[in-house]
């Protein structure tokens, strides 16, 4: 497609930017399919090439996505050009998929100055490398227990993309577009990331100053300021719960009165609603880290092991250690 108006103003002599996608084994498709057709999509509205891409696998095998389709690669475990951007596609059970192999390509990478970053999980394995020591990152939600408890050091935030320096991370999902979008932005100009973001449908282009959840009234499909309030702090204190008295008292209402508004909108007592949240987040931790279950069960405000397996079973019906057992990290 040739464009001799040039909308975006975009210099005759510019050089493409090329990507190399590297897809971990379970890699999220949707994140490497948005990231790419930003790009692709790119090129289109300018008339011209501005970026190309290559991608990349284990020994230059096929790789097979999250949904199970497999992909053929063009290059295996090489030495890239310095001015590429190296992207590594994480996906399901990101731990396996983090090889030695891997974690040394990208340290020797890294090393020689490419610009490295993560789609959706793979911050992990940024992480595992020693990619993002002293930098900010961020990963999926549902991954970001585990991802603490790992590594401790980093400073993990809960946006839809990070870039620090020379490092970059999203949270997944359509986030790849939000950073696709970023990259572009910058290169060459807002016009053609909107140009772009319209191509795509994409009324609402984020930052990396917005979350990546919904609020919770969206998330909980109710508008009320002190239900949202209590849930908040819900949420901030797994590891120490706060009493229901104590969190009617911070939001100005009798105990009685807060059981009445949970039971009103989400047909539950707030004591019940705190304990699904709580074994939500040690569902994560058992299947996301190697902690014991004893440290799981600490990390989730509970005083006992024997409790913690008593209120697990009770909730998804099998207990942590067979959790752990069939679906956990080392499994």
């Amino acid at each position: 497609m040739t464009n001799d108006i040039n909308p975006f103003a975009i210099a005759k002599d510019t050089k493409p930017k090329r990507f190399v996608f590297f897809l971990m084994n379970e890699f999220t498709l949707l994140c490497f399919a948005a990231a790419i057709e930003s790009l692709r999509l790119a090129n289109r509205m300018a008339g011209k090439e501005l970026y190309q891409w290559v991608t990349a696998g284990a020994d230059g095998e096929p790789v097979t996505c999250s949904v199970g389709t497999s992909f053929s690669v063009d290059i295996g475990f090489e030495d890239i050009f310095r001015d590429d951007v190296l992207v590594v596609c994480g996906g399901t059970n990101v731990k396996s998929a983090t090889t030695p192999k891997l974690l040394n390509w990208l340290r020797r990478e890294s090393r020689r100055g490419v610009l490295v970053g993560g789609l959706c999980t793979a911050a992990h394995t940024l992480a595992k490398a020693g990619l993002l020591d002293g930098r900010r990152a961020t990963i999926h939600w549902e991954n970001q227990d585990g991802f603490i408890e790992d590594f401790e050091d980093i400073e993990l935030t809960r946006s839809v993309f990070v870039i620090d320096n020379n490092r970059f991370t999203t949270a997944g999902g359509t986030a790849s577009i939000d950073l696709m979008l970023k990259f572009i932005g910058q290169d060459h100009g807002a016009e053609l990331a909107n140009a772009v973001a319209d191509q795509l449908i994409y009324s609402s282009i984020r930052t990396d100053q917005d979350a990546q959840r919904l609020s919770v009234p969206t998330r909980i499909g109710v508008r009320h300021p002190k239900l949202s309030q209590v849930i908040h702090m819900m949420e901030a204190n797994i590891e120490e719960p706060i009493s229901p008295s104590a969190l009617a008292e911070n939001v100005g209402m009798s105990t009685r009165q807060l059981e009445r508004l949970f039971r009103r909108y989400l047909d539950r007592s707030p004591k019940r609603y705190y304990m699904e949240l709580r074994l939500q987040k040690a569902r994560n931790l058992l299947m996301q880290t190697d902690m014991s279950v004893i440290n799981v069960a600490l990390a989730c405000g509970f005083a006992s092991p024997s409790h913690f397996s008593k209120c697990y079973r009770s909730h998804y019906e099998t207990t942590p250690y067979r959790e752990r057992g069939t679906q956990g990290p080392s499994a």
